[in-house]
């Protein structure tokens, strides 16, 4: 099939411009004539007469495109009828993304999906929840424009006790990665206890859905800008290992708000502490980003998400950038020092910030072996877990 030439690009409910592929394979979005700031698709990418050009799809476009399992059922849903180049992908998922941004038809008067929200109260009790999984794909891979390689959809599920919905991402596992849900929830317990901005979280009572509420939503629906550090750097999705903390610290620098500024440094760091005692090796430049209402408006980091300890699976794991042109896990003396030429941290609060996170981090360990207990299928991961916890903290602080 020839797939998709062209679509619509909407920017929260208004059109913002065209996008379109050249018969050449170069990609080109071009304003409507008369837009303002309002309509801007990407900090990077500010409203102008002369269209945006681009070898690849523009990375702020990219942001979303579905990878791993989801991408390949929206594939074998759609191939034989309308294609499965991006800009298919893009009509199919276009009425539900991450951020702003929408797309639709040419001749469609608006982007936007309904849907019956589901019970997430139901969604965490299921009993089967590898069956619940598999109806969930069927029913939503084909409204759900997120990245990422673990199998996830995104769908709106009714607060516990009340009448209310919300957006949600819901994720499961493969099989190479067995009980990843509880892993990551664990992991993101320990975030929220370090004191660092997170999304609400939930964990099916068997262990096998990981549920997250979207934070680029407003309470009534409207869509919040959000932008990864590959869209920031002008990187494709597939850039997402190619890049280093200090150019993330450089990003930071470049696009958040100066009185929003230090706080966003001060997440970084302790998020990339974080990772280090974790031993989160998929810190990557997709795992970062920013929140914007409107492009002229206030910048500002955005919560922190996608942290798993991936030795459990990959014992020879590595950090997901470089850091000081390496990968690996840095003694404490590296990170005190990126943390102050690069970040400009006070040596002070970069000492607080080392004993602070390793406190949650062995707060959190003290939860795993109760669930462990009534959960045996997690027994060997959590018990790698901790493993790679105690040497994470003790890394860094040499207990």
């Amino acid at each position: 099939m020839p797939g998709v030439s062209s679509l619509a690009v909407w920017v929260a409910s208004r059109r913002s411009g065209l996008l379109a592929r050249q018969p050449g394979r170069n990609y080109v979005f071009a304003y409507d004539s008369g837009v303002d700031t309002d309509a801007q698709v990407s900090l990077t990418m500010p409203v102008r007469l002369e269209s945006w050009i681009s070898r690849e799809l523009h990375p702020i476009f990219q942001m979303n495109l579905p990878e791993g399992a989801l991408l390949e059922a929206i594939r074998r849903a759609i191939a034989k009828v309308i294609g499965e180049d991006d800009l298919s992908i893009l009509r199919v998922t276009g009425g539900n993304q991450v951020g702003r941004n929408r797309f639709a038809l040419l001749g469609d008067d608006s982007p936007q999906i309904s849907e019956t929200p589901e019970s997430l109260e139901e969604l965490l009790a299921y009993p089967d929840t590898t069956e619940l999984f598999h109806e969930l794909v069927a029913r939503y891979a084909l409204r759900s424009g997120v990245s990422g390689v673990q199998p996830k959809v995104l769908l709106d599920a009714s607060d516990r006790g009340t009448l209310t919905s919300a957006g949600y991402i819901v994720k499961s596992w493969g099989s190479d990665y067995p009980c990843l849900a509880a892993n990551e929830y664990f992991c993101m317990t320990a975030v929220k206890r370090a004191g660092l901005p997170t999304p609400e979280i939930f964990l099916s009572d068997n262990g096998g859905l990981f549920i997250m509420r979207r934070f680029d939503i407003t309470p009534d629906g409207a869509g919040i800008g959000f932008e990864d550090m590959c869209s920031l750097q002008a990187l494709g999705t597939a850039q997402k290992y190619s890049s280093s903390y200090e150019r993330i610290a450089k990003s930071i620098s470049n696009f958040v708000s100066g009185n929003r500024l230090m706080a966003a440094r001060e997440q970084f760091f302790s998020t990339l502490v974080l990772s280090v005692m974790l031993r989160n090796g998929d810190a990557h430049l997709k795992n970062f980003g920013v929140l914007y209402n409107a492009p002229l408006e206030i910048v500002e980091f955005a919560p922190v998400y996608d942290v798993v300890n991936t030795t459990a699976y990959i014992a020879k794991d590595v950090p997901a950038l470089t850091l000081a042109g390496t990968k690996k896990w840095w003694p404490r003396k590296m990170l005190e020092q990126f943390a102050v030429a690069h970040l400009s941290l006070p040596k002070g609060a970069v000492a607080t910030t080392f004993s602070r996170m390793a406190e949650a981090v062995i707060e959190t360990r003290d939860l795993i072996p109760g669930y462990m207990d009534d959960h045996p299928e997690f027994r060997v991961i959590g018990e790698r877990m901790m493993a790679a916890w105690d040497e994470g903290v003790k890394g860094l602080l040499g207990r």
